[in-house]
């Protein structure tokens, strides 16, 4: 089953990788060789190791959290916000649909993506005094617990699993263009930058629910890419999308406790 997270989708339809190019069987002991080796069997095969994924998306966060910070402390205003927001979803849409991924783009966004969380937070924190450390606790508690249910099994990712997500996503994005609908026509009373409280609510736990479980998905792909013996440079792709996953989970539970304090 082919991850709904587009950024791993190109890797499906790619013919590039030793997978592709050697389709002679790897027996079973080979492979386990292979797979628990340490990160320099990487530099020896060609092929994407999980230490290589680590790696990738360690750096990519370190880069999102300087710049972020720095947006932080110049205290920036909404112009830079929206700027490095478009400038960041362009690049993502580059980085997302591209046959070959290019590490500068990557990190390109990494950097953007932090300019433009660094703003939106302090805006946040300068209304709720404390939120983004607890929105900070949240996302961390929330990776780690899926992926510790994850690799013990607890959560398996099932062609219906999939199928579900997929139309839970369908779901939220509509309710999602109605509460925004809503809220610019102002109809009635208690909308908000989410619309009606109540959807707002609902949607704010729905989007963390969503980006926990589409964690899984990422997880799942991060491991069939590695199993494929998909080309070291791909563990730029792994990073990235998970990068978008964090960061999408990251803003909903920013926005869910934003909404629980101002009630």
């Amino acid at each position: 089953m082919q991850s709904s997270n587009p950024v791993f989708g190109r890797v499906a339809t790619s013919r590039r990788g030793f997978a592709a190019m050697d389709s002679t069987s790897v027996s079973t002991p080979t492979l386990e060789e292979i797979y628990s080796a340490p990160a320099a069997s990487s530099l020896r095969t060609g092929r994407m190791t999980i230490d290589d994924v680590v790696a990738r998306t360690g750096f990519l966060f370190a880069i999102l959290v300087g710049t972020g910070a720095l947006a932080w402390s110049l205290n920036l205003g909404s112009s830079v916000l929206f700027i490095a927001m478009f400038a960041a979803f362009a690049l993502g849409m580059v980085n997302t649909f591209s046959k070959t991924i290019r590490p500068p783009l990557v990190i390109a966004y990494a950097a953007l993506e932090g300019l433009a969380l660094g703003v939106l937070s302090h805006v946040y924190e300068s209304a709720y005094p404390g939120i983004v450390s607890q929105a900070l606790i949240g996302t961390i508690a929330a990776f780690a617990g899926v992926l510790i249910a994850y690799r013990s099994g607890k959560i398996r990712v099932t062609p219906n699993f999939t199928r579900v997500l997929i139309g839970a996503v369908v779901g939220y994005l509509i309710l999602g263009v109605v509460s925004m609908l809503g809220a610019f026509a102002g109809v009635g009373h208690g909308y908000g930058l989410y619309g009606v409280t109540g959807l707002g609510l609902l949607l704010a736990v729905g989007g963390v629910a969503l980006a926990s479980f589409f964690l899984v998905l990422d997880f799942d792909q991060v491991q069939k890419m590695i199993n494929a013996g998909a080309p070291q440079e791909e563990s730029w792709r792994a990073g990235f999308g998970l990068m978008v996953t964090v960061v999408w989970l990251y803003l909903e539970i920013l926005r869910l406790i934003s909404i629980l304090r101002r009630d």
